[in-house]
C-alpha cells in the first residue's frame, strides 16, 4: 500500500504534540485517495507493567487523576498499571523499572514480554510495550514524584476481584484490561 504525504505541519508543540498531514493514499481497489486531512498526536512509545504476585495471587496497580478521564462524564482517578513514557536514550525494561519504582516503589525479579499494541491508532502514533512483572518486592513508598505533581496511590487487591472490577467498568484503562485479560488467559492454560 502507497502513501503520499503532500504536506505536514506541527500544529502544537508542548509535552504533546499535534502534527496535521495532508495527504492520499492507496484503496484497497487500487486507484489513489482523495486528499484527506489527518491529525496525530504524536507522544513517545511508552511501557506498562501489570506486578502480579502469584504467591498470594494479587496484582498491584495504581491509581492516579487523569484529565482526559475526567472530563465527559469520566471518573478521572483511574485504577492502572504502572506505566511511563520512553524517553530519550533509554530502552524499555529501564524504563519500565525506574518507573515501578517511582510509582509504586517495588523491584520485580523478572519483566516478561506480554505485547505491543497501538492504544489509539485512529488518533496518536504511541505504541504501548506490555509486560508482566513476576515476583514483586516492595522497597520503598513509592507514589511518584514530586516533581511531576504525580499523586500516585498503591493499590494491591486479589487477582479476583481486579477481574470483577473489570465487569462493574471500575477498572476501565485499556491497557490494565488488556493485561488483566491476558493473565487470565496464561492461568486457564496452566489448569489445563
Amino acid at each position: 500500500m502507497k502513501v503520499k504525504i503532500i504536506k505536514e505541519t506541527r500544529e502544537f508543540d508542548d509535552f504533546l504534540k499535534v502534527d496535521k498531514a495532508v495527504l492520499k493514499h492507496e484503496k484497497f481497489n487500487g486507484e489513489m485517495s482523495h486528499d484527506m486531512v489527518r491529525l496525530n498526536l504524536n507522544r513517545p512509545d511508552a511501557v506498562a507493567v501489570l506486578l502480579y504476585d502469584d504467591k498470594k495471587d494479587s496484582v498491584i496497580l495504581v491509581k492516579q487523576f487523569r484529565y482526559p478521564a475526567y472530563v465527559n462524564n469520566g471518573p478521572g482517578w483511574i485504577l492502572e498499571l504502572v506505566a511511563g513514557i520512553i524517553t530519550d536514550g533509554k530502552d524499555k525494561i529501564s524504563t519500565a523499572n525506574a518507573e515501578l519504582m517511582e510509582e509504586a516503589g517495588y523491584e520485580v525479579e523478572k519483566l516478561q514480554y506480554i505485547n505491543t499494541f497501538y492504544p489509539s491508532p485512529g488518533g496518536s502514533s504511541e505504541k504501548l510495550h506490555l509486560y508482566l512483572g513476576i515476583a514483586p518486592r516492595k522497597v520503598n513508598t513509592g507514589g511518584g514524584l514530586p516533581e511531576e505533581h504525580e499523586d500516585i496511590q498503591v493499590v494491591e487487591m486479589s487477582f479476583t476481584k481486579a477481574m470483577e472490577m473489570i465487569e462493574t467498568g471500575e477498572i476501565c484503562d485499556a491497557k490494565t484490561i488488556i493485561a488483566l485479560q491476558w493473565l487470565m488467559l496464561k492461568k486457564l492454560e496452566m489448569e489445563d
